[in-house]
């Protein structure tokens, strides 16, 4: 699954998740036919998802980076539980399978027990919870950009495929209403959906259906993210590394670490570490060579610690089972 066709393919959704595949054969050097069907490919395969995002800050939602430490014996049926709630996203386990890792969408004044402990199953497999507010997403849109999987395209096809992209939203978000809920869904479900299935889904005509798409786009309301799984890439260490940034340096050292193709997501925090970064690398060596080469030549960087992620269970709209990206389910 991993050729340099379909990296280039991945490359152009990264830059365009919306791109028709004529253009993406076109950037891909294939066909407009070979490209859809590599890309049907990788995605009944599970191995990647373009889906569709609302901006929880639309919904009046901040979110939390939770740290839940448990009894080995315990975290599995715990983390099951929680990636079946639609309020948690990026879910994952580490520290050798006792700590549970994820982001949790909840208003910014919550109680801390209102955000998750009155919520967890009752047992006693809880040790610990630490749950610090993501205050700053770095990069563009504030959602996953890991590209270590190659397939680089040419400055002019970059520029090809991001011709029609709106400018970044400036003003308020226009919340989303009720109305556009079969809209967001079916988005959530596949974000390439196209404008004809979408006008059956709401009973809207195509015209109101691209009208209320550039809307909620333009307002920074919805983005859409290429969701990958990157051991089918060839890429099977995933790593959080925790750092200290003295906040001088947070926004500069945190839009440099978002910019390596090494990393999938670099936001700041509050807590006893100020950014978070998380990392994909191929290996051990490979994830060394990041951390003593790119990520030490990054000035401004105080102290840093890591958890190793041994299993992922979530991303932001996708589950991930059997070593497949699915749907989720009825909560």
């Amino acid at each position: 699954m991993a050729d340099e066709i379909n990296r280039k393919i991945l490359r152009a959704l990264h830059y365009s998740p919306r791109a028709s595949f004529r253009l993406i054969g076109e950037v891909a050097g294939v066909s407009e036919q070979t490209a859809a069907r590599r890309y049907q490919a990788l995605r009944r395969e599970g191995v990647m998802r373009v889906v569709g995002l609302v901006n929880p800050e639309a919904q009046g939602l901040a979110r939390w980076i939770t740290r839940i430490r448990c009894r080995p014996d315990r975290v599995a049926p715990l983390a099951d539980a929680l990636t079946r709630r639609p309020d948690i996203a990026y879910l994952g386990l580490a520290s050798g399978g006792s700590e549970i890792i994820c982001m949790i969408h909840s208003p910014v004044d919550a109680h801390r027990d209102d955000i998750l402990l009155r919520q967890l199953p009752k047992a006693a497999s809880v040790l610990d919870v630490s749950i610090d507010l993501l205050i700053h997403p770095f990069g563009t849109d504030g959602i996953s950009e890991w590209g270590g999987y190659g397939g680089h395209l040419t400055p002019a096809q970059v520029d090809l495929l991001t011709a029609d992209r709106p400018p970044a939203p400036t003003g308020p978000h226009d919340p989303p209403t009720a109305e556009d809920t079969p809209l967001l869904d079916a988005l959530a479900d596949d974000g390439r959906t196209t404008h004809t299935r979408l006008a059956e889904l709401t009973g809207w005509s195509k015209a109101r259906v691209a009208r209320r798409l550039e809307a909620l786009e333009s307002s920074g309301v919805l983005s859409y993210d290429v969701e990958l799984l990157p051991e089918h890439l060839g890429h099977h260490l995933n790593a959080t590394v925790w750092l200290r940034v003295a906040p001088a340096h947070l926004h500069r050292v945190g839009e440099e670490l978002a910019g390596h193709d090494e990393v999938a997501f670099a936001g700041a925090m509050s807590g006893d570490h100020n950014i978070m970064v998380i990392v994909t690398c191929r290996d051990a060596e490979d994830f060394y060579r990041y951390l003593t080469t790119r990520m030490a030549a990054v000035p401004g960087i105080d102290a840093y610690s890591v958890s190793i992620r041994v299993r992922r269970l979530k991303q932001a709209a996708s589950l991930i089972a059997h070593g497949r990206l699915v749907p989720p389910g009825p909560v």
